[in-house]
């Protein structure tokens, strides 16, 4: 392991706004790395979602129901939504 993906979530972590285009159905595998880049950024940074599937159908996409509740209670706290 060379550290890159490590390297990657500094990155991520410190990206002043973060935007997440076209959220669509996840793997478990995505799921844990969603988790991990939401929970550091939580409460630290922006972070837009952008999705054609409303909040309340994004569980839905998510194959770790357990993974899912927690990266939507830190992505749906405090959020401003804009639906168009």
């Amino acid at each position: 392991m060379d550290g890159s993906w490590l390297n990657q979530l500094r990155f991520l972590q410190k990206t002043v706004v973060l935007i997440l285009d076209d959220l669509e159905p996840l793997t478990n595998q995505q799921c844990n790395d969603l988790l991990e880049i939401v929970e550091d950024r939580y409460e630290q940074s922006s972070t837009i979602v952008i999705s054609q599937f409303p909040v309340d159908k994004w569980y839905g996409l998510m194959e770790n129901p357990t993974t899912a509740n927690a990266i939507l209670d830190r992505l749906v706290h405090n959020a401003h939504r804009l639906v168009l």
